[in-house]
C-alpha cells in the first residue's frame, strides 16, 4: 500500500534541473547497492516504498547494478510490476551504460553501438518503453565524443529516453560534450559526480561553478562517503560494515586519526544543529542551491527515513560553514 497521493509531496523540496523543466527531489534513492541477487527483494521492495511515500520520485540505476550485472534493474522492474509501476506519471527513472557489460568488444565504454543495445536490454529488464535520463556513465578517452553525444541525441530522437546525462565528466569533458549538445538540440540537462564533506573534487576542478552558471543540474552520488559520515566507524570497524562485508569501495586504509577526528568534530556540530552527521552532511551539499539532488543509498527503510529527516533543516548560517570548513581543512 502507498500512502495518499496528497500526502507524498507535502515535505520533500524539488529542485529545478538545470535550465530544464524537470524537477527532482532534493533526495533521491540510488540502487548501486543492495538491489542485487544477493539482497533481500522484500527489503528492496520495501525500500522503494518508503522512498516514494515520503517524496522521493527519483530512482537511480545503471546497466551493470548487481550484483550481478543487471540484477538492479531486474529488481526494479519486478517492483515496478507488484505496484510502483501505477505511479510512472509520477517517476523519474534514470538508468546509464558506461562501463563493462557484456563479453566481446561491444559491451563497455562509448561507442552508439554499446549505448543503444545497452538501453534496450535495460528497458526490457525493468519493463520500461521509455526512460526519464540516459547517462553515459564515464567519459570514453577512445570513442570519438561526437558519437558518443549522437548516439544520446538519437536515443532521445527514438523516444526511448527524455533527457541525457552523463557522468563521471569533469568541467573540461563537460564543456566539450555540452557544446555538442548544444549544437544538436539535445536534452542535456545534468552531470552525476561524487561529492562529499570529504570529496570535494567538483569544488577543485570547477564543475560545480561551471554546471551552476551555465544552466547545467548536478546530481551527486557517494554523499556520506561510503558510511565514514554516519556514526558507523567512531568506535571502530564494525562485523558488518561495508568494509568488512565487500571492501570494493571503502577500505580500511580509509579510517585514519585525521578522518576520524573530522568525523567527531563534524558530528558534535550537527548534534548542535538537532542533526545525525548523516543529516547534516546530506544537508551540507545542497547548502548553496547548485547541486540539484543528492543520491542515497540504504540497507534497510528505516535508513532512508533518517536521511529525509534532513529536509527539516537544510540551512547553515555563515558561522556554521566556516566551522565546517575549519573542520575540513
Amino acid at each position: 500500500m502507498y500512502t495518499a497521493d496528497e500526502k507524498r509531496y507535502d515535505t520533500m523540496p524539488y529542485n529545478r534541473c538545470g535550465n530544464s523543466g524537470l524537477l527532482l527531489p532534493a533526495v533521491s534513492l540510488g540502487l548501486w547497492h543492495n538491489f542485487g541477487s544477493n539482497g533481500n527483494f522484500d527489503n528492496m521492495e520495501a525500500m522503494c516504498r518508503t522512498a516514494f511515500d515520503h517524496g522521493i520520485t527519483h530512482f537511480d540505476l545503471a546497466n551493470n547494478y548487481g550484483p550481478v550485472s543487471g540484477a538492479a534493474e531486474e529488481n526494479f522492474g519486478r517492483i515496478l510490476e507488484k505496484g510502483l509501476g501505477i505511479y510512472r506519471d509520477e517517476l523519474v527513472i534514470s538508468t546509464k551504460a558506461g562501463y563493462d557489460m557484456w563479453p566481446g568488444p561491444y559491451g563497455d565504454w562509448g561507442s552508439k553501438k554499446y549505448l543503444v543495445a545497452s538501453l534496450d536490454q535495460s528497458l526490457k529488464r525493468m519493463g520500461l518503453e521509455y526512460v526519464d535520463i540516459y547517462y553515459h556513465h564515464r567519459p570514453d578517452p577512445q570513442t570519438p565524443l561526437e558519437e558518443t553525444a549522437r548516439a544520446l541525441d538519437g536515443i532521445v530522437k527514438s523516444g526511448k529516453a527524455l533527457y541525457v546525462g552523463i557522468s563521471n565528466y569533469n568541467k573540461e569533458q563537460t564543456i566539450a560534450i555540452a557544446g555538442l549538445f548544444a549544437q544538436m538540440g539535445t536534452p542535456f540537462i545534468i552531470n552525476q559526480r561524487k561529492y562529499s564533506m570529504l570529496d570535494r573534487t567538483i569544488e577543485q576542478d570547477g564543475l560545480k561553478d561551471y554546471a551552476a552558471a551555465h544552466g547545467i543540474g548536478v546530481i551527486t552520488f557517494c554523499p556520506l562517503a561510503q558510511g565514514l559520515l554516519t556514526d558507523r566507524y567512531l568506535q571502530g570497524i564494525p562485523a558488518d560494515s561495508r568494509i568488512r562485508t565487500d571492501g570494493r569501495f571503502l577500505k580500511e586504509d580509509a579510517i585514519t586519526d585525521n578522518t576520524l577526528w573530522k568525523i567527531k568534530q563534524l558530528q558534535e556540530l550537527a548534534a548542535g544543529r538537532g542533526q545525525t552527521l548523516a543529516q547534516m552532511a546530506l544537508a551540507w551539499i545542497l547548502r548553496d542551491g547548485d547541486i540539484t539532488s543528492v543520491l542515497i543509498g540504504a540497507s534497510r527503510p528505516a535508513q532512508i527515513l533518517d536521511n529525509i529527516g534532513m529536509t527539516r533543516n537544510m540551512g547553515f548560517s555563515e558561522e556554521e560553514r566556516k566551522q565546517i570548513d575549519g573542520i575540513l581543512a
